[in-house]
């Protein structure tokens, strides 16, 4: 199902506070944190001209946050960089004086992160870059995993020396155990979602993804028309949105919200004009994208720069995946996870549609951007849907 923003926000400007979060100045914070990590490097841009040929589009660009620092995923940019700009602040107030993060490996200030903790609920990549971003920073972190989340991805989180706690139910019993936990043994939440009087480090966490816009324009000989780019609580979708809006202005690219079918808060979010939670139904194949609330700060930056919403069913990103893993017409292959090619579930979906097609005006001269959100992060469940082992399609790529 596709939705057009019918919102009474839709085109205003980004409230002035998101409009900071997202900024230029925000996105060169950003970029100064990534520079300390001697692996890092831009992600890759990968061009598909034989599935633009038979979408019937001029380009269709995918950026591989698969690479991103080793992680996996594109959450790397968001919770450690949270973690990070925490950790200069708690030592700033401890040794009364702004503590800039050129400073972050000195022994007074090591001294005092040393003592902190970092909690924050997953369903598997946001905790395994906030127990990163503690071990860098040289402080403790606690991340809580409900029932759907893998035992794979739970021990990839504890190889970063993360304490993990089983909570019962959902992504979003998670987030309130969390932040019960937390603030009952003084530990720092670095969550991913918002709610009412706590923005800040989400917001944080969205202004680490702005790296993925930045990096893509410097890619790409010229701006993308249409992206479609998928959404859990909306923290990635919200920033891509408001940072192309804020870059490009009136030139920005019509943006196109994808969600699993069975796990749609922001689709119906966007429906009712405001946050409204959904019931819980089968689990969806998608599990990093399975959020039953959305994130209110992230809805604020959508309801006014985001084009369209629509869903997606489980039969849609294993077929994308798949495409990815195996393609045809000369394209590289690509290692995407189950929640990783949502993007291009919902574009396959978009341009099979010939109503919606016209409704988001998607047509032979569209350039379209894709973010690959993950890799292989359950390579065993990667394999069962797709047949084949990470390893070798990387290969193949």
């Amino acid at each position: 199902m596709l939705i057009r923003n019918l919102h009474a926000e839709y085109g205003a400007p980004l409230d002035p506070r998101d409009a900071d979060m997202l900024s230029v100045a925000g996105a060169d914070a950003v970029g100064r944190f990534l520079a300390r990590h001697p692996e890092h490097g831009p992600t890759p841009l990968v061009p598909l001209p034989g599935l633009a040929r038979e979408l019937g589009v001029a380009d269709i660009l995918v950026k591989d946050e698969g690479q991103r620092l080793g992680l996996g995923s594109f959450k790397a940019l968001g919770g450690a960089y949270a973690v990070a700009r925490l950790a200069l602040e708690e030592a700033g107030r401890a040794l009364g004086r702004d503590v800039p993060l050129e400073d972050l490996d000195r022994p007074e200030v090591r001294a005092v992160v040393a003592g902190l903790t970092f909690g924050c609920a997953t369903d598997g990549n946001h905790g395994r870059s906030v127990a990163w971003g503690a071990r860098l920073v040289g402080a403790a972190s606690a991340i809580f995993v409900h029932g759907g989340v893998s035992d794979e991805r739970v021990s990839a989180i504890a190889r970063y020396g993360a304490r993990t706690v089983r909570v019962p139910g959902t992504y979003d019993d998670s987030v309130a155990e969390a932040a019960r936990v937390c603030a009952e043994k003084g530990w720092i939440v670095v969550s991913d979602t918002s709610w009412e009087g706590y923005e800040r480090v989400p917001g944080l966490v969205m202004q680490g993804y702005t790296a993925i816009v930045r990096e893509a324009l410097r890619q790409m000989p010229e701006p993308p028309t249409h992206v479609f780019i998928q959404a859990g609580v909306g923290g990635v979708a919200a920033s891509l949105a408001g940072h192309f809006a804020l870059l490009l202005g009136e030139g920005r690219p019509a943006l196109t919200v994808v969600e699993p079918a069975r796990a749609a808060c922001i689709f119906e979010t966007a429906r009712a004009g405001h946050p409204v939670g959904v019931s819980r139904r089968e689990p969806t194949v998608m599990a990093m994208l399975e959020c039953y609330e959305p994130s209110p700060l992230a809805w604020r930056v959508l309801s006014r720069a985001a084009d369209a919403f629509m869903t997606v069913e489980d039969e849609d990103a294993v077929r994308a995946m798949r495409r990815l893993a195996r393609p045809v017409a000369g394209d590289p292959a690509i290692v995407a996870g189950e929640s990783g090619c949502a993007g291009l579930a919902g574009l396959m979906r978009a341009a099979a549609e010939p109503s919606w097609r016209k409704e988001i005006g998607l047509g032979p001269g569209s350039r379209v951007f894709l973010v690959n959100t993950e890799g292989a992060t359950d390579p065993a469940l990667y394999r069962r849907l797709t047949g084949l082992h990470a390893a070798e399609v990387a290969r193949a790529g």
